[in-house]
């Protein structure tokens, strides 16, 4: 779709402000009253439901924000729901049934209003226990049964808890924690490409710094792909997973049209809907103010979003984007290899104060590799005597 922004005009723009209107986002106009126009009121109408989604605030509806705009539109009971393998029902309702799931106790995965084969499996269950055909599709029956069924769960949402728990259980040593490091693209994909440098390659070579850094400290850390592939983050997903990994870590540059856009940002799961990795989000705030300190990038801030690899992990999963190499000062400094070294250092030490959980910690930015080896060999003879 064409990009609609300030001073368009059409159909198009009609849609947009009727949407915009439906949501209580943009007053009411006379009937005929400049309603093909997208002027300020809409724009500013666009960038506050786009604040709410947890989209780039930029006032243009694009792709993501139109997409977004039309899955908002949905309510549970509005359409049937199933699993539709070539191109899988999105939108508020998704996100409503899957909370519904997650509350009688049945587990369809983060609530990221997508509805993919865990989501069925869910429903599936819930349908065969409770005497309903356990066809997966979510019409009129399934919808009554429900709504009369009282909550199972209560005090939080049960898959953001575990993963609460999980995290105090763990401990405060590295040691013998299982890390996925993500490097994003691969093989024939070279990521965003600027003057022959490939977000690819400086990708794998921060992975390899920062797994060689976890080895050091006893971590399982372990890459998601080779340096000649470039597997789909179902695949990358799956991985994680399957390996029982208890955090995953996925690196990434970003590109604008704007040569001054530039700045470092953290991801972790959010729906926009009040689901929300909250060790996720602890990790990507880490993350953020460690760089931010140790660097002198531009803040983009920490940001919530239903991308697949954070959706479909099971384990709290950041992606962090290291500077634009559409950016001179950003493709400088990701082309030193000290400066590299620099962020996978301040990455691995926001990795252990998420472990530390507060106690015994150091502000942020004084805390070195060397004192994350150190106290990981004082506790490891501490243990063994």
């Amino acid at each position: 779709m064409q990009l609609l922004r300030r001073g368009d005009s059409g159909p198009a723009v009609v849609e947009i402000r009727s949407t915009l209107r439906r949501f209580g986002l943009l007053a009411d106009t006379a009937a005929g009253a400049g309603e093909d126009r997208f002027d300020a009121e809409v724009e500013h109408a666009v960038r506050a439901f786009q604040q709410q989604r947890g989209l780039i605030t930029d006032g243009i509806v694009g792709p993501a924000t139109y997409r977004a705009l039309r899955e908002a539109g949905w309510s549970l009971g509005d359409r049937m729901l199933a699993l539709m393998i070539s191109a899988p029902m999105s939108g508020d309702d998704v996100v409503a049934l899957q909370e519904r799931l997650l509350e009688l106790g049945y587990d369809p995965g983060r609530p990221g209003g997508v509805f993919d084969e865990q989501t069925e499996a869910a429903l599936r269950k819930f349908q065969r226990e409770y005497g309903l055909v356990p066809d997966g599709l979510c019409g009129p029956a399934t919808l009554r049964a429900l709504r009369q069924l009282g909550r199972k769960v209560t005090g939080g949402r049960p898959h953001l808890l575990r993963e609460q728990e999980l995290l105090r259980q763990a401990g405060p040593r590295l040691r013998g924690k299982r890390i996925v490091v993500d490097p994003g693209h691969g093989g024939a994909d070279r990521g965003v490409s600027v003057k022959g440098v490939c977000e690819a390659d400086l990708m794998w070579d921060l992975a390899r710094r920062l797994v060689g850094r976890m080895a050091a400290t006893g971590m399982d850390a372990m890459l998601s792909r080779q340096e000649d592939t470039c597997p789909p983050d179902t695949e990358r997903a799956a991985f994680a997973n399957s390996a029982g990994a208890d955090l995953v870590l996925s690196l990434h540059t970003d590109a604008n049209s704007s040569m001054h856009a530039q700045g470092l940002a953290t991801f972790h799961f959010g729906n926009g809907s009040g689901a929300t990795s909250t060790v996720g989000e602890a990790l990507a705030g880490f993350i953020q103010r460690e760089l931010l300190t140790r660097t002198p990038m531009f803040d983009c801030h920490t940001q919530a979003r239903t991308w697949e690899l954070l959706r479909l992990t099971r384990m709290p999963t950041v992606r962090v984007e290291i500077g634009y190499l559409t950016h001179v000062g950003d493709r400088m400094r990701l082309l030193d290899p000290a400066f590299r070294d620099v962020v996978a250092e301040g990455i691995l030490v926001a990795v252990k104060r998420l472990y530390l959980l507060g106690q015994d910690d150091q502000p942020t930015g004084t805390f070195t590799f060397s004192d994350v080896l150190a106290r990981e060999l004082e506790r490891g003879g501490a243990q063994a005597i």
